[in-house]
């Protein structure tokens, strides 16, 4: 049977063992902080006039939900095997790509990521974004075109690692 919609959420081993380790620090750490701001602020008195219990409180309420979703995320990971690159390769997740513009000399190297790690800023493009989808399973050499705000752009694929 084919899925319909594949929610895996894709992660490289890095972003896995950093939420892992986040979410064994909330669960420790933070949880034991919390509780203690709680016993604290309730012997304060009146927990109706509050305000070191509110807070306390939703701290606890947003560090549960982190936990919540961490675990979520960690639940549904595959981890990314970094490609093997070299001849005859394919881009896949994992993958970094050079590609350039047809008409111009600059390169731009990308790579392909999960959606829970894209970062422009870092060259992190996630594998469902307009640019990520259409490099998916290209060889070097390649060219393709994707549709961007500017219209439709053409690029050739330069080296696949």
């Amino acid at each position: 049977m084919i899925d319909e919609k594949d929610d895996s959420n894709y992660l490289s081993k890095e972003k896995f063992d950093e939420l892992t380790a986040e979410l064994e620090h909330l669960k420790t750490v933070r949880r034991r902080e919390i509780a203690e701001q709680l016993e604290y602020a309730r012997s304060l008195g009146d927990l109706s006039e509050n305000a070191e219990y509110e807070e306390a409180r939703n701290l606890q309420a947003a560090t549960e939900d982190r936990i919540r979703t961490i675990e979520g995320e960690l639940s549904r990971a595959r981890i990314i095997e970094h490609g093997k690159g070299g001849k005859g390769s394919a881009v896949s997740l994992g993958s970094f790509v050079t590609i350039q513009k047809q008409g111009e000399k600059e390169e731009h190297t990308y790579e392909i990521v999960g959606s829970a790690e894209a970062n422009m800023q870092e060259h992190k493009i996630s594998h469902l974004s307009p640019l990520g989808s259409s490099l998916m399973e290209k060889k070097k050499g390649d060219v393709f075109s994707f549709d961007t705000p500017k219209g439709t752009q053409k690029y050739k694929i330069v080296n696949i690692k």
